[in-house]
Parts: structure tokens; C-alpha cells; sequence
């Protein structure tokens, strides 16, 4: 037997005409797609689509194939429904961000498990939204405009950007407290594919202060280890409110601009498959997730 996601990604393929298609559809790469196919081919040494430059087409090999495998994938999907909607270990796969996963939710799920032993939470980590949103993820939460197709998006916290620095960073370094010479500060850096993540250079021009250049820049690849080296007195990084909040209540971080901040038009929202059936402990995280950011501190409060 092949690998069962082959067999999802051949029967997505041949249903919607198209890697790109069959990529949307379960929420995955379109080269990933296309590596699964060809390795299901390879399985069998047989050429289930024929390629053209921008096409497929079922071989004849692929129909036959098709028409056997589907009745048996469709009645695995019913029995996985039935499965999901009465098992009470199930866990809940909840995916998010390495930012949010790290610095806002692992924090957090002591007390939830204190509170709700009876369930159980897979968290997923992925700074690739399509991980996030794969077809075997029941919850994510993803930094975007809210708008996503699929899923039912609702807003946990909003954007709100600012630097922030350890106090003996600061004490080394008062004249930080000055907008005018963060730009020859040693400043912490986030390498992002997302290219609308604010980075120092765009922080610095919404704020009115327009560099040159950035002279003395640390660059990490994750947005947590930025802050773990802010903590450590490496540098000024970039804090998104609610990410940071449990550093600066601690006192491990502060802000030396005071209230200076960046407010964006993006947020951090829970996203929820709507091809999904519900399912009572999924119900249970999302409403406790829910009421986590109805708790929140406000923007401008």
C-alpha cells in the first residue's frame, strides 16, 4: 500500500484538473502535490496523468484507478466523521505561529490543562501557513487580514509594534530613549518570507524617523529568539503587544520610546475549517481561546 496522503492528492488532482487546484484544495504546496503524485506513479510504474505544459489529464491507467480507490477514501472520511464525533480522548490539533505558539499560547496551557483534564492539545508550530492550515489541523491561529478562503476567521488580538529592550540594556545604553539614535543602536532583526511583517526599517519611517540605513543589526530567523536575545540584553527588537506582555509584566523587558508604538491594520485571528464537522472538544478550545481574547488588555486602554 502506498502512503495514504499519495492516494489524497492523486484523488484531489484528478478531481479539480490540476496540481494548483488540488493544492487549494487540501491546503498544501502545488510542488507538493505534484511530488506526491509522481511518487504514487513510481509506486506502481504506472503514468496515472498525462502532462501537458500547464495541464493533466487522467491516463486511462488513472481513471481505472480512480474509480477503484474513491468509493474506499470516501468511506474512510465517513468513518473518521463518525470516529471524531464520538471520541472524547481525541486531541484537539491546534496550529499557530512559532511567535504565537511559543510566546503567547505555551504559557497559557498549564492553567487550560488544570482546568479541562478531559481534553487534550496537539499544538503544531509552523511559520508556513499551509502547514497551519492542513487538512488534519482543527484550529489555527494565523497573523493576517481575516480574510481567509475555507476557513470562518475570528480576531484574537490586534498588531500593535513597538521596541522594547532588557532594563540593563537600557541602562548601558539611555540615549535609546531617543527615537533619533535607535538607528546606530544595536537593533535585533527577524528574517521573514512574510513580506508584509514590519521589520526596523519600516518601524522606524510609520514612526517619522527615516534612516539612511541600519548600521548594527543582529538577524534572527524566528521572531522568539529575537525576543529571548532582547531579554538577554542583546539588542532593541520590535515587540508585538500581547507576544511580549508576559516579559514586561516580569519586568525582563521594557519599553525605552514609553508609549511609542505602531498600530497596523492586521491582526492574529482563530481560524476555523468550515469542511470540518464540529466536534465537542474542538467547540471547547475555541470558545476557551475566545474567551482568553475577550480578557485581553485592549489597544489604547
Amino acid at each position: 500500500m502506498p502512503p495514504l496522503d499519495y492516494l489524497l492528492a492523486f484523488e484531489a488532482a484528478a478531481e479539480t484538473g490540476s496540481f494548483v487546484g488540488a493544492a487549494r484544495q487540501i491546503n498544501i504546496s502545488e510542488s507538493a502535490i505534484s511530488r506526491k503524485v509522481r511518487l504514487l506513479e513510481q509506486h506502481f510504474g504506472l503514468p496515472f496523468f498525462a502532462r501537458g505544459h500547464r495541464s493533466i489529464e487522467l491516463t486511462p491507467y488513472g481513471r481505472e484507478f480512480l474509480a477503484r480507490i474513491a468509493p474506499a477514501i470516501e468511506s474512510l472520511r465517513e468513518a473518521a466523521d463518525s470516529a471524531l464525533k464520538t471520541s472524547k480522548k481525541r486531541p484537539v490539533i491546534l496550529a499557530a505561529t512559532n511567535s504565537v505558539a511559543s510566546l503567547w499560547l505555551t504559557p497559557r496551557l498549564h492553567e487550560f490543562r488544570q482546568a479541562n483534564q478531559h481534553l487534550s492539545i496537539m499544538l503544531v508550530a509552523s511559520d508556513i501557513d499551509e502547514e497551519c492550515m492542513a487538512e488534519t489541523v482543527d484550529l489555527a491561529i494565523l497573523r493576517g487580514d481575516g480574510n481567509w478562503k475555507g476557513f470562518e476567521s475570528r480576531l484574537v488580538f490586534g498588531e500593535t509594534i513597538f521596541p522594547v529592550c532588557s532594563p540593563d540594556f537600557l541602562k548601558r545604553n539611555p540615549e535609546i530613549a531617543d527615537i533619533g539614535n535607535l538607528a546606530s543602536a544595536p537593533l535585533i532583526e527577524v528574517s521573514s518570507s512574510h513580506t508584509e511583517w514590519m521589520n526596523w526599517q519600516s518601524w522606524l519611517e510609520r514612526v517619522g524617523a527615516k534612516p539612511r540605513r541600519l548600521e548594527r543589526t543582529n538577524l534572527f530567523n524566528s521572531y522568539p529568539l529575537s525576543i529571548y536575545a532582547a531579554v538577554d540584553g542583546v539588542g532593541v527588537a520590535l515587540g508585538w503587544r500581547h507576544l511580549v506582555d508576559q516579559f514586561l509584566n516580569s519586568g525582563k523587558l521594557v519599553r525605552p520610546l514609553g508609549g511609542t508604538h505602531v498600530r497596523t491594520t492586521f491582526g492574529y485571528y482563530l481560524l476555523t475549517p468550515q469542511n470540518h464537522p464540529a466536534f465537542p472538544s474542538r467547540t471547547e478550545v475555541s470558545d476557551w481561546l475566545m474567551s482568553v481574547s475577550a480578557a485581553r488588555t485592549r489597544y489604547g486602554e
